[in-house]
């Protein structure tokens, strides 16, 4: 490993540490003093760290470990992974970065991206990350030393793709890449075409170019703050922070006639904080990137410098780079470092799967609005300004979203809890209304049994009891003369016979109104019918009954009821309507026996409350309700009534009514 002891004690002092048990250099930040020449076994290899001030020391001390690396690595005899049950083909891939992940949060996102994607290959990769740390070492000799040596090291194990990040890389395959590499697809991201355009790439090349749009961001900054006259751009002095700043230079170029530019790019960080902290009203910031300050003090750029130009900036500032955003940065049209990777490691999946890089086209990064919600608040920005497609992160989210669901689950059982007590008492109101409605019915019952009874008991005594007397009367005088006068005896004899036979059939016809033995004998249809026919010549009204299909073996209780119904019926038809004739139809329709009666009456309104409480309609509609059926009344004022009675029949086998009828003449006869 090569890297830069960042230790208060010895601040920029080089160190050189190779991996003598994967012979993978890598570069690293010390966070303390190392202070001494060591040995350290660890999980991928052996590890050398020299500690030292002085630079040709290092290069000399590189050299010797890259010659004792065989001899070291043949004397470990370091114990070969295990094989696994089902093993892939293997491929190499090879990534280039201008810097190191640890240096660069958004070269490790595109790094991130790159392993992430290449796990969607059908073969075992093996990965070899590589870093010039441009900026750390940005002398000419060391670069050359580093692309020597990494020519070297890879000589006898060649790649079977290159992944080029940055200006540095990609500058470096197009130099070297037909020398040492030759052959070898190559694919690039994290560089921007304006300042390497398509020079020198061949067949080999494809990738990925950066388009940043810093003049949309400007854009956006100036339609966020209307007012502003100024415009400060920060940046360090670094390699890759000058080809930023060179970028963003040229993209805003076209606006330095109407805004004030100044370019804070040479100074060290802290007098550009204090510069930062005392800007005039009236100015936005614009951050490109500064890993390392004209101090010669190195940055991490997303997680020290942006949020500390950030913080200490007493205007917004907005970024080009979605990395820089989280640590105070306002955001804008930024480029996203883990896309370019997505797209870089879907290339290099199907260049190892056997595509030609020249037949994958070159494609640009479209950039996106990110902005961070607590920054829009810092600085009093409304979001409706900002563009409608922009993604906000960090948002903290209102009171609604933090308990809109303990908020809907509260009002659903607040409101079912509510509807649950209407309904409640809407249950009990109508089981007290029934209540009284049955009490109220109950009473008409009782008063209708009573005059029943009195009418009965009435016609008893007014009529036969009376009619009875009088034949017993008659009785006396005719054996009184039957000594005297034997034929007027008989004669008189005749008559009281003729008398007695009339009292007979008139109880006999009162018998037959208080309970049907046709009914009960014959069944529903006989029983119906006779009802009918006595009516009709009782009553003087023409009554017609038409049945059909309707089966023998109805319930008792059932054929009782529906003959109650027609005699309810037919009695008001008498009483009410004044009608001439009626029609009664018993009927089986689709397994459901039918009822109607129908009259040619004066009619009703059906939705007058006085003729609905009567007794007659409501006795009508208990017996229906008793037998599980359906009932319904029609009629208007002059249109007759017509009365109707749905009940659903069990489908049993049976004799129909004219089948049961055939067979009882058959077997009287």
């Amino acid at each position: 490993m090569i890297g830069i002891d960042h230790s208060a004690e010895g601040l920029n002092k080089p160190f050189v540490a190779t991996s003598l048990g994967t012979g993978v250099p890598r570069v690293c930040f010390a966070r303390r003093r190392l202070g001494i020449l060591g040995v350290r076994f660890a999980r991928s290899g052996l590890d050398w760290i020299v500690d030292d001030k002085r630079p040709a020391v290092v290069v000399i001390l590189c050299a010797t470990l890259l010659l004792i690396t065989p001899v070291a690595r043949s004397q470990l005899q370091l114990k070969p992974p295990t094989a696994t049950p089902h093993i892939k083909e293997i491929r190499r891939v090879l990534v280039f970065n201008d810097l190191g992940s640890i240096s660069s949060p958004g070269f490790a996102a595109i790094d991130h991206a790159i392993l992430t994607g290449l796990e969607k290959s059908p073969y075992q990769i093996e990965f070899y990350s590589e870093n010039l740390e441009t900026t750390l070492f940005p002398d000419e000799a060391f670069q050359r030393w580093f692309r020597q040596w990494y020519i070297r090291k890879y000589h006898d194990r060649k790649p079977d793709v290159i992944i080029a990040v940055g200006q540095a890389s990609l500058k470096f395959m197009i130099e070297s890449h037909e020398t040492s590499f030759p052959n070898t697809p190559i694919i690039f991201c994290g560089s921007t075409e304006e300042v390497l355009g398509k020079a020198g790439l061949d067949s080999h090349f494809t990738g990925v170019w950066e388009v940043p749009k810093p003049e949309e961001t400007l854009k956006v900054a100036l339609h966020l703050r209307p007012d502003t006259r100024h415009v400060v751009v920060v940046g360090g002095v670094g390699t890759f922070d000058r080809d930023i700043e060179a970028t963003v230079k040229e993209r805003l170029h076209s606006y330095e006639s109407t805004l004030d530019f100044t370019y804070l790019t040479d100074l060290d960080m802290p007098t550009l904080l204090e510069r930062l902290g005392n800007l005039p009203s009236k100015t936005v910031v614009f951050h490109t990137s500064i890993m390392l300050d004209a101090a010669g003090t190195g940055f991490i750029d997303a997680s020290q410098s942006a949020p500390m130009v950030a913080n200490a900036a007493n205007a917004p500032v907005f970024v080009i780079d979605d990395v820089d955003i989280g640590g105070g940065t306002v955001g804008g049209d930024v480029l996203s470092w883990s896309a370019s990777g997505e797209v870089a490691a879907r290339m290099a999946v199907r260049v190892l799967t056997g595509e030609k890089p020249q037949n994958i086209p070159i494609v640009r990064n479209t950039s996106s609005y990110v902005f961070d919600w607590r920054a829009l608040k810092r600085w009093d920005i409304s979001e409706s300004k900002i563009p409608a497609s922009s993604i906000i992160l960090f948002r903290r989210p209102t009171l609604w979203e933090r308990f809109r669901w303990i908020l809907v689950s509260s009002v659903l059982v607040s409101s079912g809890m509510v509807a649950c007590t209407i309904y409640l008492l809407y249950s009990r109101r109508q089981m007290k209304l029934a209540r009284n409605e049955q009490i109220r019915l109950s009473g008409k019952l009782i008063n209708a049994q009573e005059d029943e009874r009195k009418l009965l008991a009435s016609e008893l005594h007014d009529d036969f009891s009376q009619r009875l007397a009088l034949l017993s009367l008659r009785l006396e005088t005719a054996s009184e003369m039957i000594p005297e006068s034997p034929q007027e005896a008989n004669r008189q004899l005749q008559e009281l016979v003729n008398s007695a036979s009339e009292i007979g059939a008139d109880l006999h016809a009162l018998s037959h109104h208080l309970h049907s033995s046709t009914l009960e004998r014959l069944g529903l249809v006989s029983g119906v019918e006779a009802f009918c026919k006595e009516f009709s010549t009782q009553q003087g009204i023409q009554v017609a009954f038409l049945h059909d299909n309707i089966p023998y073996s109805i319930d008792p209780d059932m054929a009782l009821c529906l003959f109650r119904i027609v005699q309810e019926g037919l009695h008001n038809v008498k009483k009410h309507s004044r009608a001439t004739k009626a029609n009664v139809t018993l009927k089986m329709v689709d397994r459901s026996l039918h009822l109607s009666i129908i009259d040619d009456g004066e009619g009703f309104n059906v939705g007058n409350p006085t003729l609905s409480q009567g007794l007659g309609i409501r006795s009508m509609e208990e017996r229906a309700r008793l037998i599980g059926a359906r009932f319904e009344i029609r009629s208007k004022p002059q249109e007759g009534t017509h009365i109707e009675v749905w009940k659903r029949l069990q489908q049993k086998s049976g004799d129909t009514a004219e089948q049961a009828a055939a067979r009882s003449a058959f077997a009287i006869t």
